[in-house]
């Protein structure tokens, strides 16, 4: 059976950390434990007797002053290491952690997770081919000699940089090795373990590169477990739960979170907020728990960008036009149906392609397969499509050999209507307002990935609200834009009042609209 030697690396908050160690060991596992040398030592010798009777709990033999991006934090986690390897010889995975972290998990599950799954996890992509990087320096963090901390002598850093820049002098990564690049909350099996401390004996080239490296702990053990290890035996994830903002920083989870927390496919979570009492006590209570059993919907980062880019007031990260194109013709007319509920509308094409003779095209700018005739590859991708939308309609008109152009769109590609709208072409818009139940959304949620088949139902009924008044949102938008020739047609209107929002749309004849809004279940689900 699994038995988990946690590496803890801390600087703050005795108490939590006592309570932290006491909570893992109880179930049998082991930790240890590095406390910065910057610390204050009143608070380390806290630590040291509160859980002197521990035979579960080791320190390191020796304590470093750590710095953020700096070789201390890697070797900090070495000492640990050694600790722990020394100590607890029935050590079978040792798991990295911060105080900042707590289990999300009972030990009964960790345990059984880490039995069926004889893998080393960790982080690891490679440095130069994987987008891991999003701001700041990238090659340079392995190719200069990094002496300075950025964070504490800000100045003294980027002259010794600036320098190296200056008179090239840049350095080789040793030849052997294929620099890899993740997140530092790992779980590794003990001869991996092992491995890396024998490593580090005898590649002493290796460890002198690592140590002028910036943020190496993202870095160096990413690398060995990769240069080890076979890779059918590595995951290249972490069992640590943690997200960040848009703006880099670790998202903070508090009181709510706790179901949220335990259908995620975790062991663990960071960062767990100093205020969340409740939250501490009911997760520490849990890894101590037995037969517990865990729905697993692993939907959290996909709510968290949903909830979050709304913004300030609800509402965030609009599509932006980076560029503009020309004109669709005067003499060409586009016609847009825009509704939410997508079967709606493509059914709503289909009864137009009997009555008339438009061209019909679905959602070309929301779903990646819809059918497009070959336009020489700006038709291929979404991505393309939205950004080449001009040319793109141009091109419809001249493929079908037409004057007139239907297409669908979702309500929240109002930036698409604003473009189309400015057009010196006849842009008309017909926008299928319909109701939405409170299936439906749960429908809706589990289609865009914000739940999953086991997402908690206290969790779903927090979440229809935002869902629901998001679609209440983006219909006011359109509304709010004052879009000319703009029609609405309403579920709960007769087909006879609908008949007459379908001729003005279409300019097609009385019988022909109101055969459109007779259409049998044109707003069921």
């Amino acid at each position: 059976m699994a038995k988990i030697a946690y590496i803890l690396l801390c600087h703050k908050d005795p108490e939590a950390i006592v309570k932290q160690a006491e909570r893992l060991t109880a179930a049998g596992d082991y930790m240890a434990i590095h406390f910065d040398a910057r610390a204050k030592p009143e608070a380390y010798k806290l630590i040291r007797e509160a859980l002197a009777d521990n035979p579960n709990v080791t320190f390191s033999r020796k304590r470093i002053k750590c710095g953020w991006g700096a070789w201390s934090l890697v070797q900090a986690t070495l000492y640990a290491v050694e600790a722990a390897v020394e100590e607890f010889p029935r050590a079978t995975h040792f798991y990295m952690l911060s105080g900042d972290c707590m289990a999300i998990k009972t030990a009964e599950y960790a345990h059984h997770f880490l039995d069926s799954n004889d893998y080393d996890f960790i982080e690891s992509f490679d440095f130069f081919e994987s987008d891991w990087i999003k701001t700041g320096i990238k090659e340079e963090r392995l190719t200069y000699r990094h002496y300075f901390n950025e964070r504490t002598h800000k100045k003294l850093f980027y002259a010794a940089f600036n320098l190296q820049k200056r008179l090239g002098v840049s350095r080789e990564i040793p030849h052997d090795i294929q620099v890899q690049i993740g997140s530092q909350w790992w779980c590794l099996r003990r001869r991996t373990v092992e491995w890396i401390l024998e490593f580090t004996r005898t590649r002493k080239d290796v460890m002198r590169f690592f140590r002028t490296t910036w943020i190496p702990d993202e870095t160096f053990f990413q690398t060995l477990v990769r240069h080890l290890v076979p890779e059918t035996e590595v995951q290249a994830r972490t069992l640590t739960f943690l997200m960040f903002t848009d703006y880099g920083m670790p998202v903070n989870f508090h009181n709510d979170h706790y179901d949220l927390l335990l259908s995620q496919d975790f062991l663990f979570a960071r960062k767990i907020s100093p205020e969340a009492v409740e939250l501490k006590a009911r997760l520490g209570r849990l890894y101590a728990a037995h037969d517990v059993d865990f729905q697993i919907s692993n939907e959290g980062r996909s709510l968290y960008k949903f909830l979050s880019g709304k913004g300030r007031i609800g509402r965030r990260f609009a599509m932006r036009f980076w560029e503009t194109e020309s004109t669709l013709g005067r003499e060409r007319e586009l016609l847009i149906v825009v509704c939410k509920k997508w079967h709606v509308s493509k059914r709503i094409l289909e009864q137009i392609r009997h009555v008339t003779n438009i061209p019909c095209i679905e959602y070309l700018f929301n779903e990646e397969g819809t059918p497009l005739p070959d336009l020489g590859g700006i038709q291929s991708s979404l991505e393309k499509r939205t950004r080449h939308r001009r040319a793109l309609m141009r091109m419809l008109f001249e493929y079908y050999e037409t004057d007139r152009l239907l297409v669908c769109m979702d309500p929240s590609n109002l930036d698409l209507l604003h473009d189309f709208f400015s057009d010196r072409s006849v842009t008309r818009m017909l926008h299928v307002e319909c109701e939405f139940t409170d299936e439906y959304l749960i429908g809706h949620a589990h289609r865009v990935g914000l739940a999953g088949e086991r997402t908690p139902q206290a969790t779903l009924e927090r979440l229809l609200p935002t869902i629901r008044n998001d679609i209440v949102h983006e219909a006011d938008r359109i509304r709010d834009a004052g879009f000319a020739r703009h029609y609405r047609v309403h579920q709960s209107d007769s087909p006879e009042e609908n008949a007459g929002k379908f001729q003005d749309f279409l300019t097609i004849p009385p019988d022909q609209a109101l055969r459109l809004a007779q259409t049998d279940h044109l707003f069921a689900d």
